[in-house]
C-alpha cells in the first residue's frame, strides 16, 4: 500500500515537534543550569568574602571566640541553605559541617587550593567529601599579608536547580506556546502545497488518459506556480500536436491514395487487356508522373521532419551574396518558364547584397516559392524576384500574377499538407509541404515572412534576413 504525502507530511512533522522540542528544551535547561550556577556561585563568593572580612578575620586575631564564630556561622548556613567551613592552609576543617566545631578536626585527603585554578568555585563533591554534587566556592583568610585558612561555603547543586525550575517551567511554557503557533503555521502552509500537489496530480491523471482540456488553475508565483504553467503549456503542447498527427495521418493518407490508386489501376488495366497495346505508353508515362509525385512527396516528409517541429534546425550559417544565390535559383526554372513563356524578372539592389545566414537553405527557401509562383501563374506572365535592404534588413519578395490564394485559405498555407481547393484543381502534383519547410526555415532564422494575395490577381511572399555590410567599403 502506498504511503500518501499527506502522512508523511505528517509524520514529518511530529518527528520534528518531539525531535525539535527535545534539542530545544535540552538547550534551555543546559542555559538556565550554567545561568543558576553562575549566580549562585558569585552569590556564595560575596558571603565568603563577607565571613572573611568581619568574622574568620577577628577569629584569627583573637577578638572573636570559637563560640561566637560559630554562631556566626550557623546562622549564616542557615540563611544561605549552605554548609561553611573555616579550613587551615592544609585542609584540616576547623568549624564545619552546619557550622559546627568538628573535635576530630578532619582532614580534606589531597586538597590543593591550586585544583581552583584561576576561580573563585569548583563542582563536584568536594574531594569525596559529598555523596551528591556541590557548588564549592573559597575565599583566603588574609592575616597581616599571610593566608592562613580559607572560607569555604558548600551547596547542592540539585537546590541550585531547585531554586531556577520554577523560571525554567515558564520557559517550557513559552517555548511550547511558540512551538504551538509554529506548528499551526506550518500545517496551514503545508496543507495550501498539500492541496495544490493534489491537485496537480489530479489533472495529471487526466493526462494520462488522454484529456489535455483541463487546466491546473494554480497561478502562485512559487516553484508549484511554475510547474503547473508548466504541465498547462505541456499539455496545450500535446493537445496541438494530437491534432496535427490526426491532420497529418488524414492528409497523407490522401496524398499517398490518390497516386497509388491511379497506378494500380492503370496497372491492372495493362494486365487485363482493358488499355489496348497501342495506348500503353500514354499509361505508363502517368504511372511514371505518379510514381516521381509519391517520390518528392516522401523526400518532402523527410526534410519536413529535419525541421521538425519543436526541435531545434541546425543552421550552417555564413556570409554570401544573396542576388547571386536568386540568379542561380532563377537558372534552374529556365526551361519551365520557356514552355510556358513566363518571364522571371529579377529586380536585385546592387550587384552584391550579403546576408548572414544558411545558403542553402535560403536558396531553397527560393526555389521553393518560385515553383509555387510558376505553378500558379498563367502562361505568357511575369514573375518577379526583388530585393533591397531597410532598417538593417534585407528584404526579398517573389511576387506573381497569377490565381491567387482565397482570403480564407490565407491563415492556413503554412499548415503541413494544406492545399486551397484552386490549388488541389490546378497543381495535381504538389504535395501540400513546400510552405511548410519555407516557414520552418524562416523561424530557425529568427526572420519572419508574409504573404499578401487577391484571388483572381496575384500573390507575393516577402521575407526578411540580416543584412551585412560590405567590410571593403
Amino acid at each position: 500500500m502506498k504511503k500518501k504525502l499527506g502522512m508523511k507530511l505528517l509524520s514529518g512533522i511530529i518527528i520534528y515537534v518531539i525531535a525539535g522540542f527535545l534539542i530545544v528544551a535540552s538547550l534551555v535547561e543546559w542555559m538556565f543550569q550554567q545561568k543558576a550556577q553562575s549566580v549562585e556561585a558569585t552569590s556564595l563568593y560575596k558571603e565568603a568574602l563577607a565571613i572573611t572580612g568581619n568574622y574568620a578575620l577577628d577569629y584569627y586575631r583573637n577578638r572573636l571566640t570559637q563560640e561566637e564564630l560559630e554562631t556566626q556561622l550557623q546562622v549564616l548556613s542557615a540563611y544561605t541553605d549552605s554548609e561553611i567551613w573555616v579550613v587551615d592552609r592544609k585542609g584540616i576543617v576547623l568549624i564545619g559541617f552546619d557550622g559546627e566545631a568538628d573535635d576530630e578536626k578532619r582532614e580534606i585527603k589531597d586538597f590543593r587550593i591550586s585544583d581552583f585554578g584561576t576561580r573563585y568555585y569548583m563542582m563536584g563533591t568536594f574531594y569525596g567529601c559529598f555523596e551528591q554534587p556541590v557548588l564549592t566556592v573559597f575565599a583566603p583568610i588574609t592575616v597581616d599579608y599571610q593566608v592562613r585558612g580559607y572560607v569555604m561555603i558548600h551547596k547542592q547543586i540539585e537546590q541550585i536547580y531547585r531554586d531556577a525550575d520554577h523560571f525554567l517551567n515558564l520557559s517550557y511554557v513559552a517555548l511550547i506556546t511558540l512551538l504551538v503557533v509554529g506548528i499551526a503555521f506550518m500545517m496551514i502552509y503545508l496543507w495550501h502545497t498539500y492541496r495544490r500537489i493534489y491537485l496537480m496530480n489530479r489533472v495529471a491523471h487526466k493526462y494520462m488518459e488522454g484529456n489535455f482540456e483541463s487546466v491546473m488553475e494554480i497561478e502562485d508565483e512559487d516553484e508549484l506556480g511554475f510547474l503547473a504553467a508548466s504541465f498547462n503549456y505541456m499539455a496545450n503542447e500535446l493537445n496541438t500536436l494530437e491534432e496535427d498527427q490526426r491532420k497529418f495521418v488524414s492528409n497523407i493518407s490522401h496524398d499517398f491514395r490518390s497516386p497509388l490508386t491511379s497506378i494500380k489501376g492503370y496497372i491492372e488495366a495493362i494486365l487485363d487487356g482493358t488499355i489496348p497495346v497501342e495506348m500503353q505508353d500514354k499509361y505508363l508515362n502517368i504511372i511514371i508522373t505518379e510514381t516521381d509525385r509519391l517520390t518528392k512527396l516522401t523526400s518532402g516528409l523527410i526534410e519536413l521532419n529535419q525541421y521538425g517541429g519543436h526541435g531545434k534546425t541546425i543552421l550552417d550559417k555564413s556570409d554570401f551574396d544573396i542576388n547571386e544565390a536568386i540568379r542561380q535559383t532563377a537558372a534552374t526554372f529556365e526551361g519551365a518558364c520557356s514552355a510556358r513563356h513566363i518571364l522571371l524578372d529579377l529586380l536585385l539592389t546592387g550587384d552584391e547584397l550579403l546576408v548572414h545566414a544558411d545558403q542553402s537553405k535560403i536558396q531553397q527557401i527560393v526555389y521553393n516559392l518560385t515553383d509555387n509562383a510558376i505553378k500558379f501563374s498563367h502562361d505568357d506572365s511575369v514573375i518577379t524576384i526583388e530585393t533591397h535592404v531597410k532598417n538593417e534588413k534585407v528584404f526579398v519578395s517573389v511576387k506573381d500574377n497569377g490565381i491567387g490564394i482565397p482570403k480564407d485559405s490565407l491563415g492556413k498555407i503554412w499548415e503541413r499538407f494544406y492545399k486551397t481547393d484552386l490549388s488541389r484543381g490546378k497543381d495535381k502534383k504538389g504535395t501540400g509541404i513546400g510552405l511548410a519547410i519555407v516557414k520552418e526555415i524562416i523561424q530557425a532564422h529568427g526572420e519572419n515572412i508574409n504573404v499578401i494575395s487577391t484571388e483572381g490577381v496575384g500573390t507575393e511572399f516577402i521575407f526578411t534576413l540580416p543584412f551585412v555590410e560590405d567590410a571593403e567599403e
